[in-house]
């Protein structure tokens, strides 16, 4: 009679691993980040592989194909590409919007320049790099390549805050390293969008003049332009009204966490039924709801965003780490040059050239970077993460219905294949494994830099391995307490 009361299903199951997870993982938090210089990400990813139908077989959330299914189909919980696109967006929402709400006051009018560097000649330069590495790799059409590359060109808030923003190792970093990084990666996911329309419309539209319309009215008009004037007005909106309620006594800590977080799910939302850039929307509504400097000041006890990245960060990448495709990260017929090998030459090939030798040529002119050791530093600490994922099903569903809502799963084709049908079989696997190795990479990179800085040192210089350093890193110019920005403090 008991075993018959047991209801281990998929879900449920689901619960109990990642929440166990979580759990340990609290409870050796500190010594993880700051001993191990570890960060959640990679942990979780790799977790979730090894929970996932290639190892373990424990969480197998991937929708059944639609042509029959192999294995126990009890075994798998129903989801797919839709509830990827929407889980995804709501947690990059509030990341970025917890990104604009945790930049210095006014952060935007100072320095404008340098953000504006990367979001332009070093968002292009990866393109263009990307696009070029994507088309000698797989074979595939310019316009395949570039949609490709596309996907590649933003950095993750979700890793850049997990290793910038809760570690002893980020102390080691100038602040105007982090909030420069931290800058960009709030505003790139958004940036990206007229980069991926630009592979998506030579897909989908023979008549260059449509392309060309649809490009400027409905990307940078509607999405991009309108989109981040949306977030300004609607966080300057709600930091008024805030303001308001607080001054009389209405509303206490409580409430302001709570407000903080429907404030960000209320932006995506309002991006995503306007049909414009739900993260330029988010970031502006973050960044022009605490660009003052008072809401920061109010919740700087909370530590709300080390929650945010702990709870759903990183169960969205135990996630990630389950639905890895692995098979088709081998050649099929209608992706022939898809093999291990091309991948990997491929994700080296992006880590390495993606953002390096463009930040190298252009740090002099920013301001808020100083040496070569930092531009060197910045140029590697690119990652691609959750952002690269939304955007490949925001290009499949874009190739296969001409929407934003993508199919369960990809149609099967028959031959002969178009461009844009190979264009929706390669998105996905390329993409997944790309994020998967940068997930490891950057996320093992704080473990290496204090390895290397530690061997580095002469032996009596030498702290113990596993100690915290707060040194700043070699090559990187701190300033001085007196010199330090007091943007959060009110006037």
């Amino acid at each position: 009679m008991v075993w018959e009361q047991l209801e281990p299903t998929p879900p449920h199951l689901s619960y109990l691993l990642i929440s166990s997870f979580l759990i340990v993982y609290c409870l050796f938090a500190t010594f993880v980040r700051n001993r191990l210089h570890l960060s959640e990400p990679p942990l979780a990813l790799l977790v979730g592989i090894l929970l996932g139908p290639r190892v373990l077989g424990w969480l197998n959330p991937n929708t059944c194909p639609q042509q029959g299914c192999t294995g126990d189909e009890s075994d798998r919980w129903g989801w797919g590409d839709t509830q990827v696109q929407e889980i995804s967006r709501v947690i990059l929402g509030v990341q970025v919007f917890t990104v604009g709400v945790g930049l210095p006051r006014y952060y935007a009018s100072k320095h404008w320049k340098s953000v504006g560097i990367l979001l332009t000649l070093v968002m292009s330069f990866g393109w263009f790099a990307c696009s070029l590495f994507a088309a000698l790799m797989f074979k595939v059409d310019i316009a395949t390549a570039l949609t490709i590359a596309a996907c590649l060109t933003p950095t993750d808030p979700v890793l850049s805050s997990s290793i910038l923003s809760n570690s002893q190792f980020s102390t080691r970093v100038p602040k105007r390293i982090k909030d420069m990084l931290a800058a960009e990666s709030g505003c790139n996911d958004g940036i990206s969008f007229p980069f991926l329309y630009v592979g998506l419309y030579a897909l989908i539209h023979a008549d260059p003049k449509t392309a060309i319309k649809d490009y400027f009215l409905i990307t940078i008009l509607w999405q991009c332009t309108f989109g981040i004037v949306a977030g300004l007005v609607i966080g300057t909106i709600f930091n008024r009204l805030l303001r308001f309620s607080d001054g009389r006594g209405y509303v206490d800590q409580a409430g302001m966490i709570v407000f903080y977080l429907l404030l960000a799910v209320f932006s995506v939302g309002v991006g995503s039924i306007l049909g414009s850039d739900d993260f330029l929307v988010a970031f502006g509504a973050g960044y022009g709801f605490a660009r003052d400097g008072w809401f920061s000041k109010k919740i700087k006890d909370a530590h709300l965003p080390d929650v945010t990245d702990l709870l759903l960060n990183s169960a969205m990448f135990i996630y990630l780490g389950t639905i890895m495709p692995w098979e088709a990260f081998s050649a099929r017929e209608i992706t022939p040059y898809v093999t291990p090998w091309r991948l990997l030459g491929f994700a080296v090939l992006v880590l390495c050239f993606r953002r390096i030798p463009i930040m190298l040529a252009t740090y002099k002119i920013n301001h808020d970077i100083r040496t070569f050791r930092e531009a060197l530093f910045c140029g590697h600490f690119g990652p691609m993460g959750l952002g690269a994922i939304f955007l490949a099903i925001e290009a499949r569903a874009t190739l296969e219905t001409g929407t934003s809502e993508p199919l369960p799963q990809p149609p099967k084709f028959l031959p002969p294949y178009s461009n844009r049908e190979r264009a929706v079989e390669m998105l996905w696997p390329v993409i997944c494994f790309v994020v998967m190795c940068s997930t490891f990479v950057h996320g093992f990179s704080v473990l290496g830099l204090s390895l290397a800085s530690h061997f580095r040192r002469k032996e009596g210089e030498r702290a113990p391995l596993l100690a915290q350093e707060t040194d700043p890193l070699d090559g990187m110019e701190h300033e001085r307490p007196e010199d330090l920005d007091t943007d959060h403090e009110e006037d």
